[in-house]
């Protein structure tokens, strides 16, 4: 439909709210359908560059026609955020380093006057937060942990979104195979979705505090690298042995998410990440993966995404997946047995930062990208 509609160079729609169709869901197709992502391209003279950027709704009852252009509005605001998060993904990551996503999240907190701080590699290493930093060792970006705050009310519950933030993932010293290695932009799609979220909460203004936290860093090859079988301390004391220096989105989440319990104490928290190839295994690109210790939480966001048309399935955390994950000369092990339940290892390790707090774990791998 939007295809034909570019074809022929439209740029104004008028929609007949007149009979029960779902508008604001049109709306949304409008939106998210014309996203192109062009950056680096050069200009086509001949190409048609305008948009559908003016839709009119006609109707018969004023009163119903103001609730349909109000939701219409929320589904043209929430789906332009969300095309802001795919810009930011689609970015290459020359551009879009952890320093560019910390001006990103600083660009939100100014325009919605949300609280801002940013932990550099220093105060890191102060916290004894040697997870994230033994990732970001190899490479000559410095890592940032990335904290935004919405705050309505001392009484309102608080929610933290934690996002993964690896802007560029080789592998480290586990390097990946070259042939799609490209893709690894997108490991920070994570911190895109939760920066996102907050640009709509910015926005909408919702009773409810939401802290947002992105560990952000790449995950490179020099001869500073992180190596199989480093040891490294976390942020909550626990000892971490290095067996993958691929599966480096938990060493960065599980600083951000035992720091985010630790100093913001919030009632709940949920991270999303492109945290394991595994996921894809069980689901394809139809399906999040979450892992969730409070039911109440995952029902929530099972009902989420009902109402926006995603998909998320639930995995267990059952104690015999914790054993997996067990260190030989540490606390930990960063990866458990090769071809078991591997996203699943993704989620019981980061079980072990967030305490008591009800946390969700949404793997995001899937459908993050290669979606078709």
């Amino acid at each position: 439909g939007i295809e034909a509609l570019r074809t022929y160079r439209v740029t104004r729609l008028v929609v007949d709210c007149t009979t029960r169709w779902p508008v604001p869901a049109f709306i949304e197709g409008i939106v998210l359908g014309q996203y192109r992502f062009e950056r680096y391209k050069t200009p086509d003279a001949d190409a048609f560059a305008g948009e559908i950027d003016d839709v009119v709704l006609v109707g018969e009852k004023p009163a119903s026609l103001q609730r349909e252009l109000d939701a219409c509005r929320y589904s043209a605001r929430v789906c332009a955020n969300a095309n802001w998060a795919r810009d930011l993904a689609n970015a290459a990551s020359n551009d879009m380093t952890p320093a560019q996503l910390a001006f990103e999240a600083h660009t939100i907190a100014d325009t919605y006057k949300l609280a801002y701080d940013c932990l550099d590699a220093g105060r890191m290493a102060e916290l004894g937060m040697n997870a994230l930093l033994g990732v970001a060792k190899g490479s000559k970006e410095p890592p940032k942990l990335i904290v935004l705050s919405y705050h309505v009310a001392h009484d309102a519950p608080t929610l933290a979104i934690v996002g993964k933030g690896i802007t560029f993932d080789t592998g480290g010293i586990s390097i990946k195979p070259s042939d799609s290695m490209h893709e690894m932009k997108y490991d920070m799609c994570g911190a895109a979705a939760v920066l996102g979220a907050m640009k709509t909460v910015g926005q909408t203004k919702p009773n409810v505090n939401v802290l947002c936290v992105v560990p952000s860093s790449e995950n490179c090859v020099d001869g500073n690298a992180q190596k199989p079988g480093d040891i490294v301390r976390a942020y909550n004391g626990k000892t971490i042995e290095i067996h993958n220096t691929d599966a480096e989105g938990r060493l960065v989440l599980c600083d951000a998410l035992a720091y985010t319990v630790d100093q913001y104490r919030p009632d709940k928290i949920v991270d999303v990440a492109t945290l394991t190839g595994g996921v894809i295994v069980a689901l394809g690109h139809y399906a999040a993966g979450v892992m969730a210790t409070d039911d109440s939480l995952y029902a929530g966001l099972e009902s989420a995404a009902d109402v926006t048309g995603e998909r998320v399935w639930r995995f267990p955390l059952w104690d015999d997946y914790v054993k997996m994950m067990e260190g030989e000369h540490a606390d930990l092990c960063n990866i458990g047995p090769s071809r078991q339940a591997s996203s699943i290892q993704g989620g019981v390790f980061l079980k072990e930062f967030v305490g008591e707090t009800p946390w969700a774990h949404i793997d995001m791998a899937g459908t993050a990208w290669g979606a078709k």
